[in-house]
């Protein structure tokens, strides 16, 4: 199984559950040349829906998002996998996790349908770096 894992930084904002919020943000980093590894949206309560962006440059998303206004949390680590979708692919991932002793508390995955995956992992701050050792990263 050929797969390619790496730290990333991520930050997110809180904005109202309501049509076009997720486009507005989109395109403000569009418009601000910020390109995204990674965007997830997940409901925070009956009235708010929390963005997180994970960005090529952490730097640039900084110092755009300082100059525009755009308040945001972070930055915050994660691991980014990308690989070979074949079965067990997760699997093997999520062993090496488990053999470190560290909890993945959130993660998202997809695949592209060309035989490909992308993976987030969530670990907390304090077990970073012991999962980055654990994945060799």
């Amino acid at each position: 199984m050929a797969f390619k894992i790496r730290r990333v930084q991520y930050f997110y904002t809180t904005v109202q559950d309501q049509p076009g919020e997720g486009y507005k943000l989109l395109s403000l980093l569009a418009d601000l040349g910020i390109n995204l590894l990674a965007f997830t949206a997940i409901p925070v309560g009956p009235l708010r829906t929390q963005l997180t962006l994970f960005p090529e440059d952490t730097g640039k998303m900084e110092s755009e998002a300082r100059r525009s206004g755009l308040v945001l949390d972070g930055p915050h680590g994660a691991l980014l996998v990308q690989g070979d979708d074949e079965l067990g692919a997760l699997a093997t991932v999520h062993e090496r996790l488990y053999e470190a002793n560290v909890n993945v508390y959130a993660s998202s995955a997809v695949t592209d349908g060309k035989g490909n995956y992308g993976y987030i992992l969530y670990v907390r701050p304090e077990e970073y770096e012991r999962a980055a050792t654990a994945l060799e990263v």
